[in-house]
């Protein structure tokens, strides 16, 4: 039987069918389960578990789309709840905003600390009666309102400004300044929120989310940095992707007429501060915060992220210990001879240097004497984290100490005007867990034996005696405490 011979419509149709099959099998998948995907809606294609954490005041609406208004319809206005409370420091939850004036919602307003205590209109800071009473807050800063009250005024809904707010209620007369800015305001909201988690161990790392935004109603963008650069590299280093709103954003919100609720804020009043018994002990406004609950390790958080920013993920120090303290004792000398205002006398500071290199000389300890306007920013945070001991007369320089590591040796050393004191760095150092000690030439004094606050004349000049042999003899026993001091 002679062979078949394929009609010519025979071979057109098997190379339709082999071309075919090369498109499907390079079209699709070739297991069984991925052709299965692909049939399946776009939103299905990953079959991963869906990670179900808690929701959080943060993570519950982090994006713009999923942030509706805090609407209550028909219902009852949510009261506004005060989470913590000190003279001049508040938590709210559910804090209103509506014409620039802040509103707290609550049906038991005997319960409301009064609000003299929480906010003031933001006059500046000026002594005298006619000053303090330019300084009462009115209906205009703060109205306490039912729940009644509130739906008649706010309507059925609120904008959210989700997430933490930091608000600072005060005017610009102390925010461009270094130790004002970092000791006071930011010191001031850090320990008050801090207590929200009086938990936070050695490492600093805390349960608490960053704040979102920080406002400030009475504060033009121009006019919260300071000359040397040092306000913005501690807010953006301790809190990177923190946005900024300032006079003119909170006149837009408030020419909206548009009630808006902050989730939770933290609202900072100077002049309220100044109506509270810490402060009036110490004259800082900080202070206060301090009633509240805390972790010894408060201000761990803000000062790893300040100086690791500065450090680059290395260790400051160079050759550090396991337990991160310099392998040697560190003394840094803040000098302003340059700065012709409050200074040593040229010869008693000569007379410093040389006894703090024999220091150097005798016992090995590492020696700085320095002008912090001399060095860059990172030079400046870098030294200070690494600093044992640091000293200086009077000034904003010692602002440094901030970033000191504490241990039982961690020390500051303060040259004063023989008669004049300050509670500003002794404050501050104590608030930290380190010691400090005020110096009158060739005596000196620690808590709790201080002088009152005094400025007498020569408090700002060029003549402030010291004992530099006194000085250098209190550094070695202080670097002398038993070694299992710092374990």
């Amino acid at each position: 039987m002679p062979p078949l011979t394929p009609t010519a419509r025979e071979i057109c149709l098997l190379t339709f069918l082999f071309v075919g099959l090369l498109y499907f099998s390079a079209t699709f998948p070739r297991n069984k389960g991925a052709v299965t995907d692909l049939l399946r809606p776009s939103h299905n294609v990953v079959e991963e578990e869906p990670d179900f954490a808690p929701l959080t005041l943060e993570t519950q609406y982090t994006l713009q789309s999923l942030n509706p208004p805090l609407s209550w319809g028909l219902g009852q206005v949510l009261e506004t709840k005060i989470v913590a409370h000190v003279p001049g420091w508040t938590i709210f939850d559910r804090l209103y905003i509506l014409n620039g004036t802040a509103y707290i919602v609550s049906d038991t307003p005997d319960e409301v600390p009064d609000r003299r205590y929480m906010i003031s209109t933001a006059a500046f800071i000026e002594n005298g009666a006619e000053a303090e009473a330019r300084r009462i807050p009115t209906d205009k800063e703060m109205r306490v309102v039912s729940t009644d009250e509130a739906r008649r005024l706010f309507g059925a809904e609120a904008e959210r400004l989700d997430g933490v707010t930091w608000l600072a209620n005060d005017p610009k007369q102390f925010i461009t300044h270094y130790y004002h800015w970092s000791a006071e305001l930011f010191f001031g909201f850090w320990r008050t929120y801090s207590s929200l988690d009086p938990t936070i161990p050695p490492s600093g790392e805390t349960s608490l989310p960053a704040p979102r935004r920080f406002i400030f109603p009475h504060l033009d963008a121009a006019n919260w940095r300071d000359y040397a650069a040092m306000n913005q590299w501690v807010l953006r280093s301790a809190f990177p992707s923190i946005s900024m709103e300032f006079m003119n954003d909170w006149k837009e919100r408030a020419a909206l007429g548009r009630v808006f609720v902050l989730d939770r804020v933290v609202l900072a009043d100077r002049a309220a501060a100044m109506n509270g018994e810490m402060f009036l002990r110490t004259q800082r406004t900080a202070a206060n915060a301090f009633s509240l609950p805390g972790s010894v390790n408060w201000w761990t958080t803000i000062r790893n992220n300040v100086v690791g920013f500065a450090t680059l993920g290395e260790d400051s120090a160079g050759a550090m210990s396991v337990a991160g303290v310099p392998t040697r004792p560190v003394i840094t000398y803040i000098s302003r001879q340059g700065w012709n205002r409050r200074m040593l006398i040229q010869a008693d500071h000569e007379n410093l240097v040389r006894e703090l290199y024999k220091l150097r000389d005798t016992y090995g300890y590492e020696v700085n004497v320095v002008e912090m306007d001399k060095l860059t920013r990172v030079e400046q945070f870098r030294l200070a984290a690494r600093t044992t001991i640091m000293m200086g007369v009077h000034g904003n320089g010692l602002t440094a100490l901030l970033w000191m590591r504490p241990t039982p040796r961690s020390t500051v050393m303060e040259f004063f005007y023989p008669g004049g004191f300050a509670h500003d760095y002794e404050y501050t150092t104590r608030a930290l867990g380190m010691v400090h000690y005020g110096f009158w030439g060739d005596r000196y004094f620690t808590r709790p034996d201080v002088p009152p606050v005094a400025y007498p004349e020569g408090f700002q000049g060029n003549s402030i005696p010291i004992d530099g042999k006194l000085v250098a003899e209190l550094c070695h026993e202080r670097l002398t405490l038993a070694e299992e001091a710092d374990d």
